[in-house]
């Protein structure tokens, strides 16, 4: 062989054993991670605890488990109401949860969950995405040490089940209702009596006269709550959550350790789930409604214009009080009310002008 082939032979084989090293070299081993995230719900309850599993679930997939979210309900390893603490100190990584269940923390709290008069889900994302929501949302949880992610809504929920008819403004008065949030707060300014209970332990205080009426979310809930069995009065609109959006938070430092792919992913499988759930009440709602009437006999009853009224007046009075708790609490409350009328005028000639067209020219009811 010439000299000039064979080194031209040499230098081929040469990148090609390059070639095949490389290909044969394994793969660097990704870092497996493991996340436990309790939740404010009972284990794979209606919409709330089976979103959160449904979360938890995408994350898994959507790595091919190399990230692995474990979920632990209400009471499995902390109790529903200690979820943010947990999450805080680090005993869990994460929780699923409704942020309004920390408002004794901080008043701020309330507004990414739902508050009285406030916004329904649309309004609520376009707030969170695009209008200083999510920044104001970080400066509060990096209080606290947490990344608070959107991730599900139940929509506008029910007024709530009563013992008795309510019928104006006196009818609250002496009355111990479940209700959280700045929505129990209204009560109050109404002589009403309002009481925090977890989802898990309403019905047994509904059952034992220990409160005397209870709002949870919609009529799929509800119905697998049973509270059709202990009183029959059903309440709409609900005043107090329009859109009660919840919340996949995250320990600051185990956030802030994650590769930013990874934090985009787990965003993205928050951000499935918000719209999941969102898709699954509304699909649901209706038939459950229907067999809470005409299975059970459950009397629907709409608020008086009057009693709402009221309900909107103390609205406000919370609202404006909850702004004066700080510095941030009256930018979020600021933020908010911008929101609430830019986007709620929009809502106004958009959404809601073509649906009540809609079902007036259709018959539909």
């Amino acid at each position: 062989m010439k000299r000039r082939e064979f080194l031209q032979t040499a230098g081929l084989a040469s990148v090609a054993g390059v070639a095949a090293g490389t290909l044969a070299a394994p793969a660097v081993a990704q870092e497996r991670i493991e996340l436990n995230m309790v939740t404010t719900w009972p284990r794979n309850f209606p919409g709330l605890g089976t979103g959160a599993q449904r979360f938890a679930d995408r994350v898994t997939t959507m790595t091919e488990g190399r990230i692995t979210v474990n979920l632990l309900a209400a009471g499995e390893l902390v109790g529903a109401m200690e979820s943010l603490n947990a999450t805080s100190s680090g005993t869990s990584d994460m929780y699923h949860g409704a942020d309004y269940y920390w408002k004794a923390e901080h008043p701020g709290w309330a507004f990414f969950t739902a508050v009285p008069m406030g916004l329904t889900y649309t309004e609520f994302n376009a707030w969170i995405r695009f209008m200083g929501g999510q920044e104001l949302w970080d400066e509060l949880g990096a209080e606290f040490g947490v990344k608070g992610l959107m991730c599900g809504n139940t929509g506008v929920q029910m007024g709530g089940w009563f013992s008795k008819e309510i019928n104006s403004v006196d009818d609250l008065r002496g009355l111990r209702m479940r209700m959280p949030g700045l929505g129990g707060d209204v009560l109050t300014r109404l002589g009403a009596s309002p009481i925090t209970l977890s989802g898990g332990e309403i019905f047994q205080a509904l059952q034992s006269g220990a409160i005397d009426a209870t709002e949870w979310v919609g009529p799929w809930n509800d119905l697998a709550m049973g509270f059709y069995q202990v009183t029959s009065y059903y309440y709409y609109p609900g005043y107090h959550e329009p859109g009660s959006m919840l919340t996949a938070g995250v320990n600051k430092s185990r956030w802030d350790s994650l590769s930013a792919a990874d934090q985009e992913l787990i965003s993205a499988a928050a951000t499935a789930e918000n719209e999941i759930m969102m898709s699954e009440f509304n699909a649901k709602n209706g038939d459950a409604l229907a067999t809470l009437i005409n299975e059970h006999g459950v009397q629907l009853r709409s608020f008086s214009d009057d009693t709402f009224d009221a309900f909107s007046e103390a609205s406000e009075e919370v609202i404006n009080e909850a702004g004066s708790h700080s510095d941030l609490a009256g930018r979020i409350v600021a933020s908010f009310k911008n929101a609430r009328s830019n986007v709620g005028a929009w809502t106004n000639l958009s959404d809601q002008a073509y649906v009540q067209q809609r079902n007036r020219t259709l018959g539909l009811s």
